[in-house]
């Protein structure tokens, strides 16, 4: 029998040719990540423990993403601890306020991950770099000062589920309706502590940008972690950015699944999650009359060039609606750059779209767009659980990006094809 790309790449990183899902595992890690919020923790039990050594300065890497720049005190000083922390060690790769990035948006951008990877960081959307072939999950801060001074971590090798999509990919839908439907198919907890494995014609067809909002949204179905196999669009990624050594692992073709789930992406339109689970989803012609009051184009789900470029077609000429706020966040200075040389930035202001720097921002009710009571949001970010981006009382809807500029133009949730 043989194995998956998942059991692959951690039999690889404890020195077994064989693995089987169930196995405890200890395994080399080669990058570990932390944020403005699950950094200091680490860094204080890192410390607790006496430990005044990091194993490998060059697989640290810490960004400050989430209540950047800063919001109020608390998360200066948050901000604070990381920073003498990075100087006295040395980190490399410490990025703050103008050099930062939202964190999963980052790390692919600048070469630090690569396929074939064991990543694990202190936030739950790590799982964004199985994109790339890498096997990469979420983790707590005690686990990940444990690993900073070890350059370990220990796993339950996770079973896994592969999904094949087949058919030819509308030009409408994106791996953001992929990713929704399958969670709408499974539910918030059909993968949990399992692999999923994406794979089929239409994978193979999508983008990088589009195998990254897949990937980072496995956490949303319980995943362990979410993983496509490399190809040549990971290698074309991958080419001029990733400077050491990768190994890149595809399932055997006997490998054993927890179960097979074939979906016709044909029939797909573009889909919404409604509150107050990323589970409650139905198309975009089924939603109804649902006025909205806040658009959110960005996040580490959809803040990248393609996401924005869809999001600029359908803004092209148009005006958001008078009783809606639209703001977009890239997801790195880098694209941020990017779309200003194309003209992006342009047509956003020109929409009367606000455009923020790249941070997490109201994603998870931080700042930079929080909702009062009553209010409605369509959101290309990742989550809509009760009071997710502000009061407990206002309601989250998540899309693409087409369908998020869309709708913040009529005012209410639409499909981009009825925008006048």
């Amino acid at each position: 029998m043989g194995m998956t790309i998942t059991e692959k790449i951690l039999a690889a990183h404890i020195g077994r040719d064989r693995i089987e899902p169930g196995d405890l595992v200890t395994a080399k890690v080669d990058v570990i990540l932390a944020n403005d919020v699950t950094a200091p923790v680490a860094i204080q039990e890192f410390e607790r423990s006496g430990l005044n050594k990091i194993f490998d300065p060059d697989r640290i890497v810490f960004v400050l993403d989430h209540f950047v720049p800063a919001k109020d005190i608390k998360s200066a000083e948050q901000a604070k601890i990381i920073r003498e922390f990075a100087r006295k060690h040395h980190l490399p790769h410490f990025y703050d306020v103008g050099e930062m990035g939202i964190e999963h948006c980052l790390l692919p951008e600048k070469g630090i991950v690569a396929p074939g990877d064991v990543i694990i960081g202190a936030d739950s959307h790590t799982c964004t770099y199985g994109a790339l072939g890498a096997f990469a999950t979420g983790m707590g801060s005690t686990d990940i000062a444990a690993a900073m001074a070890t350059g370990e971590a220990w796993f339950k090798v996770p079973e896994t589920i592969k999904f094949i999509y087949s058919g030819r990919l509308p030009a409408d839908i994106t791996g953001k309706d992929l990713i929704l439907h399958t969670i709408g198919l499974i539910g918030v907890d059909g993968a949990l502590y399992q692999a999923m494995e994406f794979t089929g014609e239409a994978i193979d067809k999508l983008s990088m940008d589009g195998r990254f909002t897949m990937a980072n949204m496995a956490i949303e179905a319980g995943g362990k972690n979410g993983i496509i196999a490399p190809d040549k669009t990971t290698q074309a990624y991958v080419q001029d950015r990733v400077k050491r050594p990768w190994t890149a692992y595809q399932s055997d073709p006997d490998a054993k699944y927890a179960r097979v789930i074939e979906i016709d992406v044909e029939k797909l339109e573009p889909v919404i999650a409604l509150p107050h689970l990323p589970s409650n989803t139905c198309p975009v012609s089924k939603v109804g009359n649902i006025e909205i009051q806040q658009v959110v184009i960005g996040s580490c789900t959809n803040g990248r060039m393609e996401d924005l470029r869809q999001a600029a077609a359908v803004f092209k000429g148009k005006k958001v609606h008078q009783n809606v706020r639209c703001i977009i966040f890239p997801g790195t200075q880098a694209i941020y750059k990017q779309a200003m040389q194309e003209g992006l930035m342009d047509i956003f202001i020109d929409a009367n779209v606000a455009v923020s720097t790249p941070t997490c921002g109201p994603c998870l009710g931080g700042h930079m767009g929080i909702l009062a009571k009553g209010e409605r949001a369509l959101s290309t970010t990742n989550r809509n659980f009760v009071g997710r981006m502000g009061h407990p009382e206002s309601e989250v809807y998540l899309s693409n990006p087409a369908v998020a500029a869309a709708s913040a133009i009529a005012g209410r949730i639409i499909h981009p094809k009825e925008v006048k």
